[in-house]
């Protein structure tokens, strides 16, 4: 089967996600012909995807969240004002999108989160199906627990949840935790899917916390702990590019810029992870046994969702500063939740092909596994 997948290029997560389902797919014969990305002014997409997707890799303009560096969370009214600003280059991005279906002729689209996934459908009328992952489609799920007194903003991130989903014919709910399925919604709840150089890898425990934050404008937070405590050693991934590919503070705190072979290994080693409620994140950690603490982005009513649900799942505690006093006196109290975490991951793969191959050939019939390499 020919797939096509669409990406959405925020963050790190949905490039991971589709790295990981790419391994799953080739591995059971099938052919990812492209992956498309949205990119975005000011936001580069990380090295890695292209090293790891293994297919050739296209690029077109979408619209991004505007961080306020000094709220330190998100700008309501630049980002929306960003989005009418580049209209019509938005709009290329989307002739973009159906020229390149057209001239691949896919089997399936795969769509992770992509802003324009639920327009394209609307706007050309594909006849090629979709297929749309995300953990953001569980929150349409009835029974998902919502942070308190949001009703509003549930309203908001269903809505788009459901543009970027218009016409497909199916959403893979990615979960912490196993939930049932909701077919009348077209809602599937499936496992996380990480990167096989996280299944590869073997934990082990030094004494440090591992903080990873998706815009460096919230770096400030940190050293401003850190200056509080300087004996409580910090190892710190952001995205600021204007700074040295590591950065030294001084003798226990140090800033690199993202990069995934190094946060991994640094992961598998730390004694907790900070993180900025990023779902990706939290399950890596969980799947290495990682306590973590959950600090979602100021006005990102998403992360206030992962973080709400990693809490009710085991993963750990959550904060609204980078106040890491906080973890420390959580982690006497922190039980592991890693086995019951793989034993539920563990049943991906197979739930993914079951999901995806339906959209195979016309007597759906399921190509030849190959031997994993």
């Amino acid at each position: 089967m020919k797939i096509v997948f669409l990406v959405q290029g925020e963050g790190r997560g949905h490039l991971t996600q589709a790295i990981s389902l790419g391994q799953i797919l080739r591995n059971a014969g099938h052919e990812i012909t492209a992956a498309m990305v949205g990119a975005s002014e000011g936001r580069i997409i990380p090295s890695f995807f292209e090293e790891q997707i293994a297919s050739p890799v296209y690029h077109f303009s979408a619209p991004n969240i505007v961080y306020n560096p000094q709220a330190e969370g998100i700008n309501l009214s630049a980002t929306v004002y960003n989005l009418f600003r580049n209209a019509s280059k938005y709009l290329s991005g989307l002739s973009l999108i159906n020229q390149t279906i057209e001239r691949l002729q896919p089997d399936l689209i795969i769509s992770f989160y992509e802003t324009y996934s639920g327009l394209y459908n609307v706007l050309y009328r594909s006849k090629v199906p979709m297929v749309c992952i995300a953990h953001q489609y569980l929150l349409l799920h009835p029974k998902f627990i919502f942070p308190k007194n949001s009703k509003v903003n549930q309203l908001i991130i269903n809505f788009n949840s459901k543009l970027t989903s218009w016409l497909s014919a199916k959403r893979l709910a990615l979960s912490f935790r196993e939930m049932e399925s909701r077919n009348d919604l077209k809602i599937t709840v499936v496992p996380p899917l990480l990167r096989r150089e996280v299944l590869n890898t073997k934990p082990t425990r030094e004494n440090f916390l591992l903080v990873y934050m998706t815009h460096h404008s919230l770096s400030q937070q940190i050293i401003n702990w850190h200056l509080k405590h300087p004996e409580i050693k910090l190892h710190c991934f952001w995205d600021n590019h204007d700074a040295s590919d590591e950065f030294v503070f001084d003798e226990t705190l140090t800033f690199h810029r993202i990069n995934s072979e190094k946060y991994l290994r640094m992961l598998a080693s730390c004694k907790a992870l900070v993180t900025t409620a990023g779902f990706e994140s939290v399950c890596e950690a969980m799947y290495l046994g990682k306590p973590v603490m959950m600090v979602p982005v100021p006005n990102h009513f998403e992360q206030e969702c992962n973080a709400t649900d990693g809490v009710i799942s085991g993963a750990g505690v959550t904060s609204k500063t980078f106040d890491l006093s906080v973890i420390l006196e959580y982690l006497p109290n922190h039980l592991d939740q890693s086995q019951k975490f793989r034993a539920w991951y563990n049943r991906g793969e197979a739930m993914f092909l079951k999901e995806i191959e339906v959209f195979g050939s016309k007597n759906n019939v399921r190509p030849e596994v190959k031997s994993q390499a």
